[in-house]
């Protein structure tokens, strides 16, 4: 059996900064777990920060190569569809069917059907997350100049609203064919209640 100075000795002279980089690393968790429940404030920090790196471009002059836009429009694009595709279920259904069995779909498919909460593919939390650690890291890269590559930057801005338009109508045509909304709208209904017939 090893003993208490045996592990310390194993760790070498790195085992006090093993130890300082878990410590720092449980307290951003728990940071993170605190500030969970806070959704809006979340996000208005996030629109904070985004409107930082926004005027360090505009007051430099630089950095225009933002991959940081079109990795947000991605994270968006996750954040929009059901974790489960429909179409693809369409065929996993129709397969089952031919072979003799009953097909079960992940969204509801009319007023009858039990209900099934939509769940996404990036769910909010990690997209707050992913959202905020790309920004203060794109604001990080502002401030060094082997970053500021030069490019004709209207280029990009035209490329990143075709790229926005063409998704955004690729997936608001998956809502309409498979019958989903992404979002809570409306009043909240409770099942089982006193109001429930």
């Amino acid at each position: 059996m090893m003993s208490a100075s045996d592990s310390e000795a194993s760790g070498g002279p790195l085992q006090p900064l093993m130890v300082q980089y878990a410590q720092a690393q449980r307290q951003y968790q728990q940071w993170l777990d605190k500030v969970t429940p806070f959704v809006l404030q979340r996000w208005l920090s996030t629109a904070g920060v985004l409107a930082l790196f926004m005027l360090r471009i505009v007051f430099a002059q630089g950095w225009y190569i933002d991959a940081h836009a079109i990795y947000l429009l991605n994270l968006f694009l996750a954040f929009l569809q059901p974790r489960f595709d429909p179409s693809l279920q369409d065929d996993l259904m129709a397969d089952e069917i031919e072979e003799g069995g009953e097909a079960t779909s992940p969204l509801p498919s009319n007023r009858d059907d039990e209900f099934r909460p939509f769940v996404r593919r990036l769910p909010e939390w990690q997209f707050w997350l992913s959202a905020t650690r790309a920004t203060v890291i794109a604001l990080f890269c502002t401030f060094f100049e082997a970053f500021d590559v030069p490019v004709y930057w209207p280029i990009l801005v035209v490329y990143f609203f075709v790229l926005f338009a063409l998704t955004m109508r690729r997936q608001i045509q998956h809502m309409i064919k498979y019958k989903y909304v992404p979002f809570d709208m409306g009043r909240k209904v409770r099942y089982g209640g006193a109001g429930h017939r």
